[in-house]
Parts: C-alpha cells; structure tokens; sequence
C-alpha cells in the first residue's frame, strides 16, 4: 500500500480546508490575515491562560486529553516547525517535512511538569519567529510545494494558514480546558 501514511500519523488538511469546529477557511484567509493571527498569540494566550492557576493549566479534562500547559507548548512547537517548514519551503526544492509527533513530544519532553511563565516567553519568541520568516514570503513563494507523507503536497501558502488555524483552533481549546471541559486534540 504505497501511499497510505504510517500508524498513528493523521493526514493533512486539504488546501481548501474550513474547520467546522473553528471556522478558519483556507481559501478565505489571505496570508496577512494569517500572519496577524499568528502575531496575536502572545495576547490570545494572556487574555485567556494568563490569570489560571498553575493546577488548573495542569489539569487534564480527560487522562486521554491535552492540559492547557500542554495546549501551549504544543502551540509553541507548531511555531518552532512552521517557521522552518516555510523556510524549506521557501529555499529547498520540494522538501519533505518531518511529522510533528505532537503525543511524543508531549509525553517525553514533560510538557504538564513546565512553568507558565517559561513557556509564556518561549511561546512569544517562537510566534515572533514564525511572524518573521511569512514575512520572508514572496507571492512566487507562496506557491512552493512541500510534502510529508506519500502524496500530500502542499504550497507554502497552506503551511501559514495551517499555522494560524492551529493557532485559533488550539487558544479555543485551551480555554475549554481552563473550564473544565472535554475538547478533541
């Protein structure tokens, strides 16, 4: 089965993705809009995480479901790799981009035993980061394809408005956590 991704590897969305959850719609966000979502986390993840208490961050609505700590250093992580997958995109010639394992690197790097406040700045700098190499994007550029499993292409356009869905998708789900609730990963 040549093109089927391996176990436990979720495939992309599509490049006309819309969210049902969050409404993010690819084809309507244009990659300014996309860059001042990203550029606006560091005030998103005040505004919603900024006043909870160090045990409600921690807390797991479910054992099976991410705390918000841990919401906020996956966010971090999608910065850190979107930031060097629009950089490949962007200097290599159809790069193929590594999965992120966010389980893994969740359990192995202790993200639930973190500080708010470390992961706050870490999160600011990386968001900066990211903000910074969109604005490296040219409109040529827009249109370069990167891959990650057999036959998933995507332009560098899809990699920044992936960037900012997770961005709003996941400050949702931090909030749901902070309240207790159940939310999908």
């Amino acid at each position: 089965m040549p093109d089927e991704p391996p176990a436990g590897i979720p495939p992309l969305a599509a490049e006309d993705h819309t969210c049902a959850e969050c409404g993010i719609s690819y084809p309507a966000l244009t990659l300014d809009a996309a860059r001042a979502i990203i550029a606006s986390l560091p005030d998103a993840v005040e505004a919603v995480a900024g006043a909870a208490s160090r045990e409600d961050l921690r807390r797991r609505p479910a054992p099976e479901r991410w705390s918000a700590l841990e919401y906020l250093l996956h966010l971090r992580d999608v910065c850190v790799t979107y930031t060097i997958r629009v950089h490949r995109a962007r200097t290599e010639d159809r790069p193929v981009l590594e999965p992120m394992l966010n389980d893994l690197r969740a359990r192995r790097f202790r993200y639930n035993d973190r500080s708010f406040e470390g992961v706050r700045d870490e999160l600011a700098a990386c968001a900066a980061g990211l903000v910074d190499e969109i604005g490296r994007l040219t409109p040529a550029d827009g249109e370069r394809v990167v891959t990650r499993l057999p036959g998933e292409h995507r332009t560098a356009r899809w990699l920044v408005r992936q960037a900012a869905h997770e961005v709003t998708h996941h400050v949702e789900d931090i909030r749901h956590c902070l309240r207790a609730g159940s939310v999908p990963r």
